[in-house]
């Protein structure tokens, strides 16, 4: 098969995602994809950059970032660096590319994960006689920065899902979103998060390094958590909590992987209340170390706001990551998690980031009941292998071109 996928974020700097494991699989099997995509952190990387106001088209041939194939191409299509112009770029560069991709790659089928360009590329391929794969991933329309904008990226998302030839989502309550928003209940299926159980291996990742580097000592609690870091991520609430109590938890470490937009927020805590030995800012951090880091965690969090509303339906890959290794996760109570994991599965819920530390003074004050959780999770996520889920995938895909080749007949 040849595939064209269409996306709105950074396929090269953004950690890895569900688009990731499953088109570099695909391409491990022989299939040829190439990718469109968005500099989505332009803003913040345009003081950084050469090309203030505008960058040209570029090309990423062979591009890898988990796997081992040489059967993926990134195209990134000339952006203006400038609000409102930015998505202006989409409409005219991305139709262009759409075009153009169409019309030298020839692909047998489209995939579509953002909302501008995912639209653009449905109409294109309807008119085309293209089959086109809308996948759900997040409630992408409550993304938008613009709020001004909602409303219309919801409408443009209904329109997609209307024209697609077959919907995707990653846990149920996507899919029952995606079927609220006019999904056809007999074209669409859910594709869930998966697991490189080789790569993110607790027999092979102890994370001792790790804990040396970083002066923990084997009586410390390591609370542990990646990404990017949203302002909603729950994070400087914990930090704040840490740093008014610290004397009350003095061998509980925390450590955040990632950057984003409370980053500067976190430094300024750490620095108000001395937290220098025990909240350990690594920054962004390459993703094959990930493994090792983890490793070195005891418990592992994802303490967003309750009430934030982009959180309220979505399982982040990193929640299998972290049971593969057979750590516990704390979590806030959010209805995609509790719809995905139920009780007793890994998972023990909060209701607010501040909560956490007393959890784990209560519940986790020995290594048992850590190891005891863990396993459960572990248990529960074992047979989510991404190569097993590529392959529905795959099915899918060519079970579209099948029966549009019937049609033709």
């Amino acid at each position: 098969m040849k595939i064209l996928v269409v996306q709105e974020s950074d396929w090269i700097k953004r950690n890895p995602h569900q688009q990731h494991h499953l088109m570099e699989l695909l391409g491990l099997r022989g299939h040829q994809i190439h990718v469109i995509d968005y500099e989505v952190d332009w803003k913040i990387d345009k003081k950084n950059s050469e090309y203030k106001y505008k960058s040209p088209r570029q090309e990423f041939n062979k591009y890898k970032k988990i796997y081992n194939t040489e059967n993926v191409t990134v195209i990134r299509p000339p952006l203006i660096k400038l609000p409102v112009f930015n998505y202006l770029s989409i409409l005219h560069y991305h139709k262009q590319e759409i075009k153009r991709q169409i019309k030298e790659f020839e692909p047998d089928v489209i995939v579509g994960f953002g909302i501008l360009n995912a639209s653009i590329a449905s109409k294109i391929a309807k008119k085309e006689n293209i089959p086109f794969v809308y996948y759900f991933i997040d409630v992408l329309h409550e993304l938008i920065p613009e709020k001004i904008f909602r409303n219309l990226g919801k409408r443009m998302i209904k329109n997609t899902i209307r024209r697609s030839s077959y919907v995707l989502t990653i846990n149920r309550k996507l899919n029952e979103t995606a079927a609220e928003l006019g999904a056809n209940p007999h074209k669409m299926s859910i594709i869930g998060a998966g697991i490189n159980l080789k790569q993110f291996n607790y027999q092979k990742h102890n994370g001792y390094k790790i804990r040396k580097y970083y002066h923990i000592n084997n009586n410390d609690i390591v609370l542990f958590f990646m990404g990017f870091l949203y302002n909603f991520a729950g994070l400087k609430e914990l930090a704040m909590e840490l740093g008014k109590n610290k004397g009350k938890y003095p061998n509980i470490k925390l450590m955040i992987v990632g950057d984003g937009d409370s980053f500067e927020a976190l430094q300024l805590i750490q620095k108000k209340y001395n937290l220098e030995d025990q909240m350990i800012l690594t920054g962004r951090q390459k993703y094959k170390i990930m493994p090792d880091l983890i490793g070195a965690s005891d418990i592992c969090i994802l303490p967003a706001h309750q009430d934030e509303i982009i959180m309220q339906n979505i399982v982040p890959i990193k929640l299998y990551e972290y049971m593969a290794m057979k750590k516990p996760v704390i979590a806030t109570k959010l209805p995609g998690l509790v719809a995905e994991f139920g009780e007793q599965n890994g998972l023990v819920y909060i209701n607010h980031a501040e909560e956490v530390l007393e959890l784990v003074n209560k519940k986790f004050n020995n290594k048992r009941e850590i190891v005891k959780v863990g396993l459960a999770g572990y248990n529960f996520i074992e047979d989510n292998d991404w190569r097993k889920l590529t392959m529905k995938f795959e099915s899918i895909l060519e079970g579209l071109i099948l029966d549009l080749l019937l049609k033709d007949i």
